[in-house]
C-alpha cells in the first residue's frame, strides 16, 4: 500500500519562499515519477511540476517555471518543491502524486496515488 504525506505548507509572503516535502511509503515508490499539483478555491486542479523516477528529468508549468524547483531523494523516498518568489496567486492546496510509470505526465490521470494535500497561503 502506497502512502504519500505532504508537509511544509503554511503562510508565506509575496516574494518569499516555502519548501514542500512529500514522503512516500510503500514498495518501489522510488521507481515511479512524482509530481505536484495544486487546487485553488474556485479553480480546477492544475499541474505544477513533475520529476522522473531518477530525478534526471523535470518539467514545470509555465506559471511556476523559474520560480519553483522540484527535486527528489530516492534514498528517503521524498520529493521536494522549493517555491521561491512566491505570488498571491500561488495560494492553493498542494498535492503530491505518484506516477503510474517511471516517466511523468502533466495530467492527473497519469498518477495513481495522491497525498492529502498541504495548504499554501501567500499574502501580498
Amino acid at each position: 500500500h502506497v502512502q504519500l504525506v505532504e508537509s511544509g505548507g503554511g503562510l508565506g509572503q509575496a516574494g518569499g519562499s516555502l519548501r514542500l516535502s512529500c514522503a512516500a511509503s510503500g514498495r518501489g515508490v522510488s521507481s515511479y515519477a512524482r509530481s505536484w499539483f495544486r487546487h485553488a478555491p474556485g479553480k480546477e486542479c492544475e499541474f505544477v511540476a513533475a520529476i522522473s523516477w531518477s530525478g534526471s528529468s523535470t518539467y514545470y508549468a509555465e506559471y511556476v517555471k523559474g520560480r519553483f524547483t522540484i527535486s527528489r531523494d530516492n534514498a528517503k523516498n521524498t520529493v521536494y518543491l522549493q517555491m521561491n518568489s512566491l505570488k498571491p496567486e500561488d495560494t492553493a492546496v498542494y498535492y503530491c502524486a505518484r506516477g503510474r510509470s517511471s516517466d511523468y505526465g502533466t495530467t492527473s490521470r497519469r498518477y495513481d496515488y495522491w497525498g492529502q494535500g498541504t495548504q499554501v497561503t501567500v499574502s501580498s
